[in-house]
């Protein structure tokens, strides 16, 4: 936890930013000046600066300045990732079933918005999926599929909140793999159905398709943990 001071003077330049005082793309004060407007010290305002370039609200150009970044969510959300892969073991299956509340809504926005070039690619995928030689290189190819669709929902924030919990399950995802001798069927099976609804521009067929997928991987992980 920082100090007192310098969490003040991250709760200030976080209003400055969040009032508009301070926009996405603009440079902060020199170090002398702002100091003075937030009624710190120096080494005060350094802190706070070093905690919100973590956090990936700033950032320090050298011999330039430091700048408010663009506060994409893939930016500001980059933190999540890091903390869900702090999580403990114990924790997968709530990320499974954060996932199956996620994945449908981003496959369904996915189904207007996919050019066919990019269902071209997802088809490649599925076809490198069903040629793997090793369960570490299918769930690659099937970790890139969904990237791909999630990059095409039309929505970052939703976008960056399913990947970040989606990364955590990897490995998970490669243990079935290995334990269920029928799983690489049936997740071929179920990313087919997938690209056929998104090819077919219908939301509610590629969101169902996608509750499917991944309720399957959620039960199974239930009745083996448990």
């Amino acid at each position: 936890m920082a100090a007192p001071l310098t969490e003040g003077a991250i709760q200030r330049m976080r209003e400055m930013i969040a009032s508009g005082e301070l926009m996405p793309g603009a440079r902060l004060a020199p170090e002398a000046e702002l100091a003075r407007q937030l009624g710190a010290s120096r080494n005060t305002l350094r802190e706070a600066v070093r905690a919100l370039v973590t956090a990936r609200v700033l950032d320090v150009r050298r011999g330039d300045g430091t700048y408010v970044t663009s506060l994409g969510p893939e930016l500001l959300l980059d933190g999540m990732s890091a903390a869900v892969e702090l999580m403990h073991e114990g924790f997968s299956l709530e990320l499974v079933a954060v996932r199956r509340i996620l994945e449908p809504a981003v496959t369904a926005l996915a189904a207007t918005r996919m050019d066919p070039a990019s269902l071209n690619e997802l088809g490649n995928l599925l076809e490198r999926m069903r040629a793997a030689d090793s369960e570490t290189d299918r769930v690659g190819h099937d970790a890139e599929f969904h990237r791909l669709v999630t990059a095409h929902c039309g929505n970052e924030t939703l976008g960056s909140m399913l990947n970040a919990v989606s990364s955590r399950t990897i490995r998970a995802r490669a243990w079935r793999g290995q334990v269920d001798a029928g799983a690489t069927t049936r997740t071929i099976v179920q990313h087919e159905e997938i690209l056929n609804a998104l090819k077919a521009r219908d939301p509610a067929r590629a969101e169902a398709a996608a509750l499917v997928h991944v309720a399957t991987t959620e039960a199974w992980f239930r009745l083996t943990i448990d």
